[in-house]
């Protein structure tokens, strides 16, 4: 006999099954790890392209994916009306911004850094879906932003911590990455209640694909096969990744999935040390550490039985 799903009151309010929600932070956590492979090869591609052709690729290769995805599975019939068109293109452009942010930083700075400061965005996920979505947040979690935003201080050097000479310019760039992919996460939440998960994956790269084609007569070097070959792997790992994240947003609130990017870290550090060569220092490892406490502090939800 099956046993009926449980099911818990979420943040913002909305009946929620225990099976939804931990469905849809399986799906984060693997949009998590195929963030970090993206971003590797963005980095690895840094010494060859300029970033404007890089975000390019992304866009225009991961909507050339999903469109084609979507076509096939569909029998021909793709979901492209949306209900909300204008907030799916202050979306697609939010998310053009935080990429060309990022992969900014990532020509100047180790990917663990640049992920460690770049976590400020889940903490500001968390404040800005109480602000703006009605989701309440407790005490613990509010705990829990504020002591994450503290590491994300620690990670980026400031001199009246470390002692030392003022930080890179750059990790300013992660910064605004972050406070733009938190308005991009509220904006995925806003739209998972008007549109078709499917409709919101297929416009993630529209504006952002013609915004950075605008760049590219004036950046554009003709790539290798090889290189041909990893700029159409950035795009179709970008469409798998922002198709998941959309995915999950539909089955779960902001400020339970938002903090679980915290995993992202383990990644990168990885990925960094593997690829790279790049061992985090002492203020990126502490900074990491406050971070990843904090959010334990604001990961665990506050379920209430309906």
């Amino acid at each position: 006999m099956a046993v009926p799903a449980r099911r818990f009151v979420a943040d913002d309010g909305v009946v929620i099954s225990t099976n939804s929600a931990l469905f849809g932070i399986a799906l984060q956590l693997i949009a998590l790890v195929l963030f970090v492979c993206m971003d590797t090869v963005f980095k690895l591609l840094t010494g060859h392209f300029a970033v404007a052709q890089l975000a390019w690729s992304r866009f225009f290769f991961s909507t050339l994916t999903v469109w084609l995805f979507f076509w096939l599975t569909s029998r021909g019939r793709v979901p492209w009306r949306s209900r909300a068109p204008g907030l799916q293109a202050a979306r697609s452009l939010t998310l053009t911004g935080c990429t060309f942010f990022f992969s900014s930083a990532l020509v100047f700075l180790p990917l663990a850094d640049t992920t460690a400061v770049n976590f400020a965005a889940p903490l500001l996920s968390v404040a800005a879906a109480a602000l703006f979505l009605g989701e309440k947040v407790s005490p613990r979690r509010w705990l829990g932003v504020g002591l994450g935003l503290a590491g994300v201080m620690v990670a980026v050097r400031p001199p009246f911590i470390t002692g030392e000479a003022a930080p890179h310019p750059a990790y300013l760039l992660p910064l605004g990455s972050a406070a733009l992919f938190a308005l991009y996460t509220i904006l995925t939440r806003q739209l998972a209640a008007r549109d078709d998960p499917r409709t919101t994956i297929l416009h993630t790269g529209l504006v952002a694909t013609v915004v950075s084609s605008l760049a590219l007569p004036f950046v554009w070097i003709w790539p290798t096969p090889f290189e041909w070959l990893l700029l159409v792997t950035i795009g179709v790992i970008g469409g798998a990744s922002h198709g998941l994240l959309v995915l999950a947003y539909a089955r779960a609130p902001v400020s339970v999935l938002a903090p679980l990017s915290y995993s992202q870290l383990v990644w990168a550090g990885v990925a960094g040390w593997l690829v790279f060569a790049d061992l985090p220092d002492r203020w990126t490892l502490m900074g990491a550490a406050v971070i990843f406490c904090g959010g334990i502090l604001a990961v665990l939800p506050d379920r209430r039985r309906p």
